[in-house]
């Protein structure tokens, strides 16, 4: 029966809060999903303009996928819909193939959406949620940055007025400023500034409507512009355009092996980028609920929303931080919320989609200027530049190949930040320590110039021996015979060694065995049990010596005292431990 139960929880993750819904729940979720759906109007607008689709394609995306998501999901309070990343991806990758706005451009973007969402739910099948571990949160915040202020340079046109082709590099969008810099058009430009300045300030006065709140005064401003200037024909102010005030049509994306193979790679970029963003935003979210995430539910709930969302009208969706904030910030208590919000934005969309006639294309600029700004993690930028070199360079290539070409921007951040890891992994701590000096203790403290045994050199390991380490290590114990001979045993505090593989241990054999012939050894202190089992299966301790081997809180001078060379001991000042202030090695008394 429990098996059966988990089972069903699996399939139908839905099950487990079904039982919290009720009358109070439901309340609290109904206001929360209120809230969201007059939140996401104007984002879902603005989302779709960055796309390069229809307006109420942003809008499409926040509905069946919401519920979706939601449903099959693993988070309580995360909110799927359209995104800034994600919407400038899909820009940005299918802009190339075909005209944004259109047929041919909405089929591809569909098909895209559909592949993502398979993807996705193979992945969360597989069991594949530790993936998303792999995109370090550098790379997340360069290409959040970077895409912002692509975001920002798509819009210029707009807030200007001026004219370009759609989907310009970045480079090439600030030279035609420049070019065209004496054609800006005032009356276009004053819309945009005003709505600018309003969302600026409306935005600290009332930070869940200030977005609507500026779309109004932009089109206010418009229409008494328009009014005194002599109307559109002299002002050129265009506008958005009335909605579709109707459910989300019924769409099928393009299986041709054509549009497959012209969408398949872009897919797997927003794949990971669309994972990253609703694992990470429901595990934040989390934190503050106190509900533990399944990620590869997490997975699965998102590539079902894709899925579905291709056949409705719907672009590529995933977790939005700010709509899960509010939702999470509503009191919302189950899923339901997020369903709610999606059946009030229909209801809103049927009622108000005719007034998107009077909102220009340069308070929509304006707005996603704000938008664009809100992206900028100046607080983590500012922290990573002042902290770490490594960190810096990454942010900086992820940035700038993200202005350069979006989706390979991400890819050179994220094999840029792997590659750094594995240098730094390759490279383990080695640090030369001694004895405690305290009588009763059995740890070893760095040397920080305190005399050194002139026999037996002894060594704290932090890291793995695995084989992209296997180099460096060997390295480091050959180079120490290397400048003193004398140095012919070596004993390694191995407490902070977590794993060694089948190279490592090959390595760990030829050096006992040199050391053997040279007539010292290689010893091991608090040895991982981790690491001790892989020696014993692999017979790799045999020939590195089980007496080799000393368990926490022994002595393994006791045992290796004995095997020093006496005539080197009787010269010896250093004299570090209490064995050498009794007798030699060979047993004869000081």
């Amino acid at each position: 029966m429990l098996a059966c139960n988990l089972w069903l929880y699996k399939v139908f993750p839905f099950l487990r809060w079904w039982p919290m819904v009720d009358r109070n729940t439901t309340k609290i979720d109904l206001t929360a999903g209120l809230t969201g759906a007059l939140i996401v109007l104007p984002q879902g607008v603005a989302f779709a303009t960055i796309a390069g689709l229809p307006p109420e394609f942003g809008l499409y995306a926040a509905m069946v996928p919401a519920i979706i998501a939601a449903l099959f999901g693993s988070s309580w309070h995360l909110v799927s819909g359209p995104t800034t990343a994600i919407s400038i991806a899909v820009f940005a990758s299918v802009a190339p193939l075909a005209e944004p706005g259109s047929a041919q451009y909405i089929s591809l973007v569909l098909t895209l959406t559909f592949l993502t969402g398979l993807f996705q739910l193979i992945m969360g099948l597989a069991r594949m949620g530790a993936l998303v571990n792999f995109i370090s949160h550098t790379v997340v915040i360069g290409f959040t940055a970077g895409a912002a202020v692509l975001i920002a340079a798509s819009q210029i046109k707009n807030f200007l007025g001026l004219n370009m082709a759609r989907g310009l590099p970045f480079h090439e969008i600030l030279h035609q400023v420049a070019v065209q810099f004496e054609q800006i058009n005032p009356y276009v430009t004053a819309v945009g500034v005003i709505t600018l300045i309003s969302g600026i300030i409306m935005r600290k006065l009332m930070p869940k409507m200030y977005m609507i709140v500026a779309m109004v005064v932009g089109s206010i401003a418009a229409l008494i512009i328009n009014h005194y200037a002599g109307g559109e024909a002299v002002t050129h102010i265009k506008t958005v355009g009335a909605l579709a005030a109707h459910l989300p049509p019924l769409t099928l994306p393009d299986f041709s092996l054509k549009a497959i193979g012209q969408v398949i790679f872009p897919s797997l970029i927003v794949t990971m980028l669309a994972l990253t963003e609703a694992v990470s935003i429901s595990r934040a979210v989390a934190v503050k609920s106190e509900q533990r995430i399944d990620g590869n539910q997490e997975f699965v709930g998102q590539g079902l929303s894709n899925i579905f969302g291709s056949f409705f009208s719907s672009y590529a969706s995933s977790g939005s931080f700010n709509r899960s904030g509010v939702n999470f910030a509503a009191g919302a208590k189950t899923p339901l919320a997020a369903v709610y919000s999606s059946l009030f934005l229909i209801v809103i969309l049927m009622a108000v989609a005719s007034l998107a006639a009077y909102l220009p294309t340069a308070a929509m600029a304006g707005i996603l200027f704000l938008v664009a700004y809100g992206l900028i993690d100046f607080h983590h930028i500012h922290s990573i530049l002042h902290t770490s070199k490594q960190e810096t360079a990454v942010l900086l290539v992820t940035i700038i190949g993200t202005l350069i070409d979006l989706e390979k921007g991400i890819f050179f951040g994220i094999m840029l930040s792997l590659m750094l890891y594995l240098y730094r992994t390759s490279r383990p701590a080695i640090v030369t320590v001694v004895p405690d000096p305290d009588p009763g203790s059995y740890y070893y403290v760095p040397v920080d110039g305190q005399p050194e045994c002139p026999q037996l050199k002894m060594l704290r390991l932090h890291g793995s021996i695995f084989f992209g380490a296997v180099n460096h290590v060997q390295q480091t114990l050959q180079q120490i015979d290397e400048f003193n001979p004398q140095l012919k045993s070596v004993m390694v505090a191995a407490g902070g060694m977590n794993f060694v593989d089948v190279a490592g241990a090959e390595m760990l054999v030829q050096e006992a065995k040199r050391r053997k012939k040279m007539g010292g050894g290689l010893y091991f202190y608090r040895m991982q049990p981790g690491v001790h089992a892989l020696l014993e299966k692999g017979h790799y301790l045999d020939a590195i010596g089980k007496n080799a081997i000393f368990p926490p809180k022994s002595r393994p001078i006791d045992a290796i005292y004995p095997t020093l060379d006496s005539d080197i001991c009787r010269t010896c000042t250093a004299r570090i431990f209490p064995q050498c202030h009794v007798a030699l090695p060979n047993g004869e008394p000081r």
